[in-house]
């Protein structure tokens, strides 16, 4: 008897403890680092198309069909996961990059072509992430996570070039000079916010328009 109390104990311990942080889910905290956690796995989605890049420049086929593969089911399951308006664009873009899959071994694909296609997909990536943090409401203490998609969405900008890098990098970089703002507390942040929703709602529809 006394060894299924002390397993029944073990159990429990678990229990208890999924218990107290499925409760704390009512306050901000948590919310916080779930977008913090998506944040990171949509980073990781994008790791993986530019390695799939690469791998192409060093002509590495095998590495640029894994990197690819990956990178396109990372971008399917941030679709699903973040259910924003850039869910139909973000499926969009996989389509298009599981176009180019074929491509690969026979050596037809160009690094242009990719690096496009592959730009075009982190923008609606990026688009999602931003969309998502905007529709959570308040912004205040979320400086780090904009800054962050709005950089990835600069970086996209810069590699399709022309008239769209130039008008988009000018919206980025208005954006990112307010959002900084939004961790520092207080009254500067809270005086930022409302010029932030709007910089980044700028943003988006120009992404939406790229797209």
């Amino acid at each position: 008897m006394k060894t299924i109390r002390l397993s029944a104990g073990i159990v429990l311990l678990p229990l208890t403890l999924l218990t107290v942080q499925v409760a704390s889910a009512n306050d901000g905290t948590p919310v916080a680092k779930t977008t913090s956690v998506i944040l990171v796995q949509d980073n990781a989605v994008l790791a993986h198309l530019d390695n799939a890049v690469a791998s192409l420049t060093k002509g590495d086929k095998s590495a640029t069909t894994q990197e690819l593969q990956a990178g396109i089911t990372g971008l399917e399951s941030q679709a699903q996961a973040q259910p924003t308006s850039f869910k139909d664009k973000l499926l969009a873009q996989a389509s298009k990059l599981k176009a180019l899959l074929p491509l690969i071994p026979t050596g037809a694909l160009g690094n242009g072509v990719l690096s496009k296609a592959v730009s075009l997909a982190k923008l609606a990536s990026g688009g999602s992430q931003l969309e998502g943090i905007l529709a959570a409401g308040s912004l205040l203490g979320k400086g780090s996570q904009l800054t962050s998609s709005l950089s990835g969405i600069g970086g996209a900008l810069s590699a399709l070039g022309g008239s769209t890098q130039s008008s988009g990098q000018s919206l980025v970089s208005t954006a990112l000079a307010t959002v900084g703002k939004l961790d520092q507390g207080g009254l500067v942040a809270k005086a930022a916010e409302p010029a932030a929703k709007t910089q980044v709602s700028s943003v988006l529809n120009f992404v939406k328009g790229v797209l």
